[in-house]
C-alpha cells in the first residue's frame, strides 16, 4: 500500500463518519506496532491538507512489562514532527497477580484504555484515535459472537460521556494485509510486544479461523465487514 493509499483511505472515513471537526485535539495511540505507526503516518499526513485545523500527539502506555523499547517509535514521531509521550504506569504488576486466572486480555485493555484516557485528558485532548483496521472489526464481531453469544463490534466513532472524550478509528476501512504492505514499503520497525500472552489469545483464534474462512471463500471478510456496516451491529 502506497502513502497515498493509505491517504485515500483513511480520509474517506473520516468523512464519512465525521471523525475530525475544526479545533480537535487528538491523542494517537501508539502501541509501536505496525498499525499504530500506520496511523501516525496517517493522521500527520492529512492534518496538513484537510481543511479542519486540528492539533495531534502521540501517546504510548507503557504497562512495566520491561524490555519495552521505545526509541524507534520516539524517532518517527521526531521525523513527523509530533509532539510524543510516554505514559509509565504499573499495569503489569496487577495483571501478574491475576495470572493463575488464565489470560487477563480484558483487564489489560479497561486499565491501558484508562490510563490512556486520563493522560489524553491531562494533555487538553478531547478525542483519541485508535489504530483498528477492518480486519480488528470483522474479528471483533466474531469474538462477540462465539464467546459471548452477541453480535456487534465497535464503532468508527464513540463518545464516552463518563470521561468526556471521543474514540475514533480512522484505519476503519483498511485491511490488515495493505497495512503490512505499507510497513514493508516503509521499512517501519515494530516494537516488540513484551505481553506474556502475546500470540497466545482467543482473539488470535478468531484471526486463524477467519484466515481459514477467507482461504475458502475469497469473499468472505468482505461480505462479513458489509453484514455489519448495513446493520449497524456496532455497539454504541
Amino acid at each position: 500500500m502506497t502513502l497515498q493509499k493509505l491517504f485515500s483511505y483513511t480520509r474517506q472515513a473520516i468523512n464519512d463518519f465525521r471523525m475530525i471537526q475544526d479545533g480537535d485535539k487528538i491523542a494517537i495511540g501508539v502501541s509501536g506496532g505496525k498499525d499504530s505507526l500506520a496511523l501516525l503516518y496517517a493522521l500527520t499526513g492529512l492534518q496538513k491538507f484537510i481543511p479542519e485545523k486540528i492539533q495531534l500527539v502521540a501517546v504510548t502506555v507503557d504497562l512495566g512489562f520491561g524490555e519495552f523499547q521505545t526509541e524507534s517509535v520516539k524517532g518517527l514521531c521526531k521525523k513527523l514532527e509530533i509532539e510524543y509521550h510516554v505514559v509509565k504506569t504499573q499495569i503489569a504488576d496487577v495483571l501478574k497477580a491475576k495470572i493463575k486466572e488464565g489470560s487477563f486480555c480484558s483487564l489489560c485493555a479497561k486499565m491501558r484504555k484508562g490510563a490512556l484516557n486520563n493522560f489524553a485528558k491531562e494533555l487538553g485532548c478531547n478525542k483519541i484515535a485508535y489504530a483498528h483496521h477492518k480486519d480488528d472489526f470483522i474479528e471483533t464481531m466474531l469474538l462477540s459472537l462465539l464467546y459471548e453469544g452477541q453480535f456487534f463490534s465497535f464503532p468508527p466513532v464513540k463518545y464516552f460521556e463518563e470521561a468526556d472524550i471521543t474514540v475514533i478509528r480512522p484505519l476503519i476501512y483498511i485491511p490488515e494485509k495493505d497495512i503490512i504492505g505499507f510497513q514493508n514499503k516503509m521499512n517501519l520497525q515494530s516494537v516488540k510486544n513484551p505481553c506474556p500472552f502475546d500470540k497466545n489469545t482467543k482473539r488470535e483464534s478468531v484471526k486463524k479461523l477467519l484466515h481459514q474462512i477467507q482461504k475458502e471463500n475469497h469473499q468472505a471478510k468482505e461480505k462479513m465487514f458489509n453484514a455489519i456496516m448495513k446493520g449497524e451491529i456496532y455497539q454504541w
